[in-house]
């Protein structure tokens, strides 16, 4: 485990929600999720340490963006250090509720996939009713684009907070601790899983 993680998680634990980073298996299921034959842009919401951040670098094409929101100032300056030499990621010590503007501000129109780890059953009502809608704007109307979320609780399907999307696949991947919802919301009808999807970076 990572001592800076740790550090954080003890200093600002409804910010940071888990004590322990992702599992392999669980980074292998979420990444899994997007469809990397072509350049993308792609939004991080909490990425922490960026363990997951670093498999997405790893397939990402180039012509690719990432943006990374971070709220941690410290775990900020960390994924700054640690990305400081792939042009194609941007860490960004902002909420992600400026998703939307960070997007224009950098160059994009839109993301072909947004990926959260941030603790939505802890966000005030509104506050996630808001970030989602502004989620699910933010995405390309493709059949590939998705918003895509690892979650302790189901909440956000079971209570019907992304009844706005079109489409919605869920797993349970045991193999994590805590072990966590894996969820995939995708912005028009027609969505499906990797392998051929269509879309590219702006």
């Amino acid at each position: 485990m990572s001592v800076l993680f740790l550090k954080r998680f003890l200093q600002r634990p409804r910010q940071i929600a888990s004590i322990f980073p992702s599992s392999r298996t669980l980074i292998t299921r979420v990444v899994g999720k997007m469809d990397f034959s072509q350049p993308r842009v792609i939004a991080e919401f909490g990425p922490g340490e960026g363990c997951h951040t670093r498999e997405i670098a790893r397939r990402l094409l180039p012509g690719s963006r990432l943006l990374l929101f971070e709220l941690d100032a410290e775990l900020a300056d960390h994924l700054a250090d640690q990305f400081r030499d792939d042009s194609r990621v941007t860490v960004l010590h902002a909420d992600a509720a400026t998703l939307s503007e960070q997007l224009l501000k950098h160059g994009c129109t839109h993301c072909d996939y947004v990926l959260s780890g941030i603790p939505f059953s802890l966000l005030e009502a509104e506050k996630k009713r808001a970030l989602l809608r502004a989620t699910h704007d933010a995405l390309r109307p493709a059949h590939h684009a998705a918003f895509v979320i690892y979650q302790v609780t189901n909440e956000l399907k079971e209570k019907g907070h992304c009844a706005h999307f079109a489409r919605i696949e869920s797993e349970y991947c045991l193999q994590n601790i805590p072990p966590m919802f894996v969820m995939k919301f995708y912005r028009t009808l027609n969505g499906h899983s990797p392998n051929g999807a269509n879309g590219h970076a702006h």
